[in-house]
């Protein structure tokens, strides 16, 4: 009889649906305290995850969900850099 393996699961901070890890994008703050978007999923630092869809991201900053998670302050700035790194990691 096989085993069925079990498939991570975790929140997006956006809708606050549980979906499969992979589905989802990560938000790292490094030790250093930047905040980037971690498409490798191995980048040190604390993780948060989001959809990867621009509302979800932009209500996870706006409603401070993403910097409870990281616990770091999210301005404006790191919200443009995040989209825009979003952007280039999709093409």
């Amino acid at each position: 009889m096989m085993k069925v393996k079990k498939v991570p699961q975790r929140k997006c901070l956006g809708c606050n649906e549980m979906k499969d890890k992979k589905a989802l994008l990560r938000v790292v703050r490094s030790p250093e305290g930047e905040v980037s978007l971690d498409l490798t999923g191995k980048k040190n630092g604390r993780g948060a995850y989001v959809c990867p869809d621009k509302e979800c991201i932009t209500k996870a900053v706006k409603e401070k969900r993403l910097e409870r998670a990281l616990e770091r302050p999210i301005g404006e700035d790191v919200l443009k850099q995040l989209l825009e790194d979003f952007e280039h990691g999709r093409q």
